[in-house]
């Protein structure tokens, strides 16, 4: 099955030269799609979804064919041809070809979604786990958007407070007191972290975590890899530097996704094999700089060992002067070196067994930020978590302002203006032309 779908307004003439017909709105009607000469293209659904009460809020057309590509091309043509022929004060106005986004991109404008509600609608067709796919659902029927508009609607009406005192200043009225404006303040920052929290856990639904398998030859990378998968996805063999270049995977903890990548063993340049090998060092490092995660996997049964150590030292030297980038020990092959002592924090587990698999899992989610996400959780973005982020900053600085009394309500006023500017960014009350074209940019064609 595949849908041409026509969006604009005057869609009459199109709909009797395709269909032959006219179409009672919001009912499926069988019949077939015609061409010049009045011949069947095709043979199928037909809806009619007049303004308002449509996706994009105009006049809509869907045509559901049987999903061959040239009979959908057939479809596109024959309907930009009878646009074409149409007089020009009966056609539909411009009609041509969509751009990616654009469906969505006129719902939001016709104020059918909000920006968050239509960047949930492609969270909602790239959802790689059943959990994203369901928080998605969540913000597309505009639970996140009601949070943020909440506190957005609060944040008005004490701005309305300050900038009434402001345009009164021979009021003696202590403003702060008796309009409680602390006390409002603190519910709304109280409400700006909860919904904060969420997001942070809508975020990382979404985005999931990049992991990184770090190590030296022969440590068990890529059986780990194997093992978290649960299928055999990397070759596996004793014979040092099999893995030449990263082998990622997406695997799903809790509904979270999980981005792992295996990567050549690192040892210094001068040891590598040949070239090859050098090559795939190099890149293993850049893999690890871009890590959310690393995963410094050590072999039990070679810890103690001059070599092993030296060539470890040197590894641990250059994980440390990446700062950013989050590292949890990890101590394979217990299962050939039981009860040895580790450091605080460290896990130990067999690739080949199993066994502390599911305590590696746990430690990635808390590595991550993960917290169980309550049954109402929605999905969010990166950029959503930033605006929330600057919000909170905003109303931290407008507290300290207020605590100073009336004598800074200029300064408390501006930070409140900022705060809100935040939270509408996020739904798309207050946001720059260019992140719209971005937004909607990334969407497919027909969406």
């Amino acid at each position: 099955m595949g849908i041409v779908r026509v969006s604009g307004r005057g869609l009459q003439p199109l709909i009797l030269a395709l269909c032959g017909r006219s179409l009672a709105p919001r009912h499926a009607t069988l019949l077939p799609f015609l061409d010049d000469d009045g011949r069947p293209i095709d043979e199928g659904l037909a809806l009619y979804f007049p303004a308002p009460h449509s996706y994009t809020g105009e006049d809509v057309l869907e045509l559901h064919a049987h999903g061959g590509a040239v009979v959908l091309q057939l479809l596109v043509a024959r309907c930009l041809q009878v646009a074409g022929e149409l007089p020009e004060g009966g056609r539909p106005h411009r009609l041509r070809p969509a751009t990616p986004g654009e469906f969505t991109t006129r719902a939001f404008l016709n104020g059918k979604l909000d920006l968050a509600q239509a960047e949930a609608v492609a969270d909602l067709i790239d959802a790689s786990t059943e959990a994203a796919a369901r928080s998605a659902a969540r913000s597309l029927a505009g639970e996140f958007s009601r949070q943020v508009n909440a506190l957005a609607d609060a944040l008005v009406e004490l701005r309305a407070l300050v900038e009434a005192t402001l345009d009164f200043p021979d009021e003696e009225i202590d403003f702060l007191e008796r309009a409680d404006a602390l006390g409002r303040l603190a519910r709304i920052e109280g409400g700006v972290h909860s919904v904060l929290a969420a997001a942070q856990r809508g975020a990382l639904l979404r985005e999931g975590i990049h992991v990184v398998l770090a190590g030296q030859p022969n440590v068990g990378k890529s059986s780990l890899l194997n093992a978290l998968a649960g299928a055999e996805l990397a070759i596996v063999t004793p014979i040092p530097g099999t893995t030449r270049d990263k082998v990622a995977q997406t695997i799903q903890i809790h509904g979270v996704p999980v981005h792992v990548v295996d990567t050549a063993g690192l040892r210094p340049p001068d040891d590598a094999a040949d070239e090859v090998e050098r090559i795939g060092i190099e890149r293993s490092w850049a893999e690890i700089g871009r890590a959310d995660a690393v995963l410094v996997l050590h072999d039990l049964t070679r810890l103690q060992t001059p070599e092993y150590r030296r060539a470890q030292g040197a590894i641990d030297a250059q994980l440390r002067m990446l700062t950013r980038v989050q590292r949890l020990q990890v101590f394979n092959k217990c299962d050939l070196a039981p009860g040895a002592a580790l450091g605080e924090g460290a896990i130990a587990l067999s690739a080949l067994t199993g066994e502390g698999l599911e305590t590696l899992r746990q430690a990635l989610l808390e590595l991550a930020g993960w917290r169980s996400a309550p049954e109402g959780g929605f999905i969010a973005r990166t950029r959503h978590v930033h605006a929330l982020r600057r919000a909170a900053t905003h109303l931290e600085q407008a507290r300290a302002h207020a605590r100073q009394g009336d004598t800074a309500l200029e300064l408390f006023a501006e930070e409140l203006r900022l705060a809100h500017e935040g939270l509408s960014e996020i739904t798309g009350a207050f946001t720059p032309d260019d992140l719209l074209g971005e937004i909607f940019g990334r969407f497919c064609i027909g969406k």
